[in-house]
């Protein structure tokens, strides 16, 4: 399969309307026309094999995990998405690799209004950079710079259910979950959902925001650093799902909520004055956000148990050179 057959296949699975691509697919580059008054918000993430997916990863879920994790990233920002342009690089031209990875990825775009506009196709390892645009209205972006002592600390969703999955497809190597539970947690780590809809009704109402694709300890200690406060997170207070409590001991449950990464649900901060307006908003958007812990002047990020006695990580989150 030729380089132009490996784009024609892509565009013709990955087209969504939208009137303000002005020339998308095609040409040496995208012409876009955002909408008047709104800020352009931009990000980009790179995934490879054997890093951010196991090699054996069906390509519907690479291709929706690749965008997924920018529009989470959007979403942290508080950001309507738009646009998106992919960088693939393949060993070799695998026609139905392809056209599956490029239909994960248009599926996951179709929900949430996104046109592909562009990119490139080259030989290499697998992997694949997505650049996300989305916009904003001027002074509504969500930051990580804006938490206060004082306000509490939230999570959407529930923690630890990706990095459980990774962590039992690799004890019993390569082989599939068998349970109900174990399957459902390997469907979080492979398509992760992007919190947009709890990104935009926290516009106004979170203080600060981040999402968490490293491990809620390592992304919170960047909105506590950005922010020149610390914080104080409540180890009960975790939300863990049904599957990973049936999956794992409750230790390594909690462990992996604390550190594991690659859950792609929002921390966020909120003043107290505000909380009951951000789980309202929260609620109209469907998704549940549970509090967490609470910011405080101290820096770092510390965590807590039931009686109150501190207890030490072995591990923050994710570090790619550590």
């Amino acid at each position: 399969m030729a380089e132009f057959d490996l784009i024609a296949a892509i565009r013709a699975r990955s087209r969504h309307a939208r009137d303000d691509v002005r020339l998308g697919i095609g040409d040496d580059a995208a012409l876009l026309q955002p909408a008047p008054g709104m800020q352009l918000v931009a990000c980009t993430d790179t995934l490879n094999a054997g890093v951010h997916f196991p090699a054996a990863t069906v390509p519907q879920a690479i291709g929706w995990k690749a965008l997924a994790v920018n529009l989470s990233d959007l979403a942290a920002m508080g950001a309507e998405p738009a646009w998106a342009l992919l960088a693939l690089s393949l060993p070799q031209a695998d026609a139905a690799f392809v056209e599956a990875l490029a239909d994960g990825l248009a599926r996951l775009a179709a929900q949430h209004g996104v046109a592909l506009v562009g990119g490139d196709t080259t030989r290499g390892p697998l992997g694949l950079t997505v650049t996300a645009l989305g916009q904003v209205p001027p002074g509504q972006a969500l930051t990580r710079g804006g938490a206060c002592a004082g306000d509490h600390v939230l999570v959407t969703g529930t923690l630890g259910d990706a990095a459980a999955a990774l962590v039992l497809w690799q004890a019993g190597a390569q082989v599939l979950p068998q349970t109900d539970a174990q399957r459902a947690l390997r469907q979080r780590l492979d398509y992760p959902q992007p919190r947009v809809a709890a990104g935009l009704a926290l516009r106004g109402l979170a203080s600060a925001c981040i999402d968490i694709s490293d491990g809620l300890l390592a992304d919170l200690e960047h909105v506590c650093t950005a922010s020149g406060v610390g914080a104080e997170v409540e180890l009960e207070a975790l939300p863990l799902s049904a599957d990973l409590r049936a999956s794992l001991p409750l230790a390594q449950a909690r462990g992996l909520a604390l550190a594991g990464g690659d859950d792609y649900e929002l921390c966020f901060t909120v003043a107290p004055a505000r909380l009951d307006a951000a789980q309202v908003a929260l609620r109209a958007s469907g998704i549940a956000a549970r509090v967490i812990g609470r910011v405080v002047a101290a820096p770092g990020v510390r965590v807590f148990d039931a009686q109150g006695a501190p207890c030490l990580p072995t591990r923050a989150g994710y570090e790619h050179f550590a």
